[in-house]
């Protein structure tokens, strides 16, 4: 959802690009699949991210290497892509490619893709309330949570989506009370 505006900016005519070909093709669901995979991959690959991004490395080695590793991975035409990403020296955006596509392709799909911090990892039961009460919030017919778990809120759980905020930390709320605590003890 966030990350570099440029890169963004660059990546976004590839992936409409690719996504209007998915469609044209019958093979959304195929690339989708792809992408969500190669995009937990690559979390985890670092040194396969540092290496697709080093400006030393030739198109050629890059090439080679997602040839070994992801040629018999993925779909034909999801390969096919990556290598003109390679050829034309765009690999670096393989990461923002990926979003923005997955982007059109949960925005087609009334999938909305929020961001939740929370102190502590959520038991399912709890992931499942929450996406049930979002769907009902947002109107949208699928959420994907994006969590990520930060133990400086302390407890609780901090929302974004697209347009707002919702605070319910705990390190929220004793900001708050010492706010207060801050004008009341001034008089």
């Amino acid at each position: 959802m966030s990350g570099n505006p440029l890169a963004s900016k660059i990546a976004a005519p590839y992936a409409r690009a690719l996504f209007d070909f998915s469609v044209e093709k019958n093979i959304m669901h195929q690339i989708t699949a792809d992408f969500q995979n190669l995009e937990i991959f690559l979390d985890e690959a670092v040194e396969l991210t540092e290496y697709l991004n080093n400006p030393i490395v030739s198109k050629e080695a890059k090439g080679e290497l997602l040839t070994k590793t992801l040629e018999s991975q993925v779909n034909a035409e999801t390969f096919k892509f990556l290598m003109v990403l390679v050829n034309r020296d765009r690999i670096n955006l393989l990461k923002s490619v990926i979003a923005s596509y997955l982007e059109l392709v949960y925005e087609t799909a009334s999938i909305k893709m929020i961001e939740v911090s929370t102190a502590f990892p959520f038991a399912n039961l709890q992931k499942n309330t929450l996406i049930q009460k979002l769907k009902e919030l947002t109107n949208a017919r699928e959420i994907r949570l994006v969590i990520t778990v930060d133990s400086s809120l302390i407890g609780g759980f901090l929302i974004k989506t697209e347009s707002k905020v919702i605070d319910f930390t705990i390190k929220n709320q004793l900001q708050k009370l010492a706010k207060h605590l801050d004008t009341v003890l001034e008089i």
